[in-house]
């Protein structure tokens, strides 16, 4: 039994139990540009795998001067992404001068994870090419071939729970404008709500608070906040990460009161705003623009930076 690089290589007499793939003319793999060869489909402990082979070597590991071959789960990218396979496999060479098969291994035994995000692993030296080519060897006779694979499952693992976030490289800011009439008479109401707008995929509300929200009740303030119009649609894992910019618009003389904050709004987190964002009796004012003729503009930028959504 010959080790190397965590590799080992030893000779038997018994064929490999799962696959055999014979290759006839395989030097007209690299000259037909070839560089990968994917086989059939074959079941091996209740899943499917596929041997795939690297004539002239995994090109994208650089490797260079040997064969490689990797074996692959077949759907990997539909599993689920707290699912793992944990396997030990062989793979074969023909030895056709003595009857015999290369057998390479991992040389610890080591269980080998596949997985959503790896459905592929082998050896990339699985065999020098001047070795592979070399006729007294008996790899190759007469430009043939066969390579083959054992898989043993040994467990299948659901590691838990888990979450993706996607950051935009490119944000979009989406605007809203808001134009509130008859604003005076509306000014004893408890909460006044925007028609739903959408940014960023999601639909969203500006709620303004004539006498203020919560500890800002009664302070002579008036809240102004951004919400989530219907957060019960939003899964309860989610997350969204945005800039928020609400401005009071001065009609008269573009004197805008504006705040600016960045926040993470989800299902239980889906209003964010200003406690006290302007004095009420400031807004209402004769010497300013912020309510002219009975009209008020409030104005909304949303900027979605970053998703968390449950891994899937």
């Amino acid at each position: 039994m010959d080790f190397q690089d965590d590799i080992s290589r030893f000779i038997s007499d018994a064929p490999p139990a799962h696959y055999i793939v014979k290759i006839q003319l395989f030097s007209l793999l690299t000259k037909n540009s070839i560089e990968k060869y994917e086989s059939g489909e074959f079941e091996a402990g209740g899943y499917k795998w596929k041997l795939v082979l690297y004539p002239s070597g995994n090109m994208s590991k650089n490797v260079k001067d040997h064969i490689s071959l990797h074996l692959a789960l077949v759907g990997a990218s539909s599993l689920h992404p707290d699912r793992e396979i944990h396997v030990k496999f062989r793979l074969f060479l023909l030895d056709q001068n003595n009857d015999n098969y290369l057998v390479v291994q991992d040389a610890l035994g080591k269980e080998k994870r596949f997985h959503k995000m790896k459905s592929e692993c082998g050896f990339d030296q699985f065999i020098p090419l001047k070795d592979f080519n070399d006729d007294s060897k008996g790899y190759l006779v007469e430009d043939m071939c066969v390579f083959g694979a054992e898989v043993f499952v040994c467990k299948e693992i659901n590691k838990g729970k888990g979450e993706s976030l996607v950051m935009e490289k490119d944000a979009i800011t989406y605007k809203h404008i808001w134009g509130i009439e008859n604003v005076l008479s509306k000014l004893d109401s408890e909460c006044h709500v925007s028609k739903p707008f959408n940014a960023g995929k999601y639909e969203w509300v500006i709620k303004l608070y004539p006498k203020g929200k919560g500890s800002g009740v009664g302070s002579g303030y008036f809240s102004l906040y951004l919400a989530l119009a219907d957060p019960k649609t939003l899964p309860p894992t989610s997350k969204i990460y945005t800039q928020i910019i609400l401005r009071i618009v001065d009609q008269k003389q573009s004197s805008h009161v504006v705040g600016k904050f960045n926040c993470w709004y989800s299902a239980s987190n889906y209003e964010n705003g200003y406690l006290r964002f302007m004095l009420l009796s400031t807004f209402t004012g004769q010497l300013v623009g912020y309510v002219l003729k009975d009209k008020c503009l409030l104005e909304a930028e949303v900027t979605v930076h970053g998703v968390v959504d449950a891994l899937s």
